[in-house]
């Protein structure tokens, strides 16, 4: 099992990380939008609320409901700097680099398409 299968099983036993599901309504907005959109909001989400390294309201940036992005984000612990230490290491304080960046949105994208 390689570390993002094991970051997977960790957040989906996680009864806090496990509530959040998309919606009818969520749906209805990708299929109205398409994922291109998607990837797109995820990729500014992360890097204008995510990346610097002292983001503003570090810890309350991401909204719970109002965009699937937002659920996602909780959903895979790539809600605020804290989480991302937490769950994947990345450390507080630092930029995060693009590389970093990228595989945040990549784990995003890839629960939006699971749910």
């Amino acid at each position: 099992m390689n570390a993002t299968q094991i970051i997977d099983l960790k957040l989906s036993q996680s009864k806090f990380r496990a509530r959040f599901q998309l919606d009818a309504t969520d749906h209805a907005y990708i299929n109205q939008v398409k994922m291109e959109k998607i990837i797109s909001h995820a990729k500014d989400f992360i890097r204008l609320r995510i990346a610097p390294s002292n983001p503003k309201n570090d810890g309350k940036q991401t909204p719970f409901k109002g965009h699937p992005v937002f659920k996602a984000q909780h959903a895979t612990a790539t809600c605020c700097r804290s989480c991302i230490q937490k769950w994947y290491g990345f450390p507080k304080n630092v930029d995060l680099r693009e590389k970093q960046c990228q595989y945040l949105v990549n784990r995003i994208i890839r629960w939006i398409e699971s749910h």
